[in-house]
């Protein structure tokens, strides 16, 4: 491998700035792409294979999201109710999903099909479900706008009329 030097003036010394020629050659195809670019595509990549997991995370993270329906109130992988009869039945269907590569949606819209809506740990965000979620926030801060201007309409109304020969603590004689 030999070197090429091509002399450079900086400063009023003489420097020499040397390359490899096969340096050159092989660049990366992303040598192209600015500091910037390549970050921001190395973000997204990481931000596109961090769903892809293995099988025993996946059966964990949506298992974790469903409930045991014999009525202990756990979440299904949690269950610790001996003899329960409907934990090792929806443990395996939920294996057999996760082996198939379902999607998250799809394993629990067909336990919600199978066994009802009950069997999400969290309630779904439509509906009448957003609106039980929003509304005591919105409520809320009603009341503090409702509170606010109740002060500014008290604070800002004018002094009683007093009647004749009565003196206010802090008017003149």
């Amino acid at each position: 491998m030999s070197l090429t030097c091509h002399p450079e003036h900086s400063a009023g010394s003489m420097h020499a700035a040397c390359s490899s020629p096969s340096r050159h050659s092989f660049a990366s195809p992303l040598a192209s792409f600015s500091r910037p670019a390549r970050i921001a595509l190395l973000c997204a990549a990481v931000f596109a294979f961090s769903g892809a997991t293995d099988p025993a995370a996946h059966f964990k993270q949506v298992g974790h999201q469903l409930m045991c329906i014999c009525g202990c109130a756990q979440v299904l992988l949690e269950c610790n109710h001996v003899g329960c009869p409907s934990s090792d039945g929806m443990r395996n269907e939920l294996q057999t999903a996760v082996g198939r590569g379902d999607s998250d949606s799809l394993i629990e819209q067909s336990f919600m099909q199978k066994y009802g809506p009950t069997v999400l740990a969290a309630p779904p965000n439509t509906g009448f479900n957003r609106t039980v979620w929003l509304m005591p926030f919105f409520l809320l801060f009603t009341g503090f706008a409702l509170v606010a201007w109740l002060v500014r309409v008290w604070k800002d109304r004018p002094a009683p009329a007093l009647a004749d020969g009565i003196h206010s603590a802090s008017g003149s004689n």
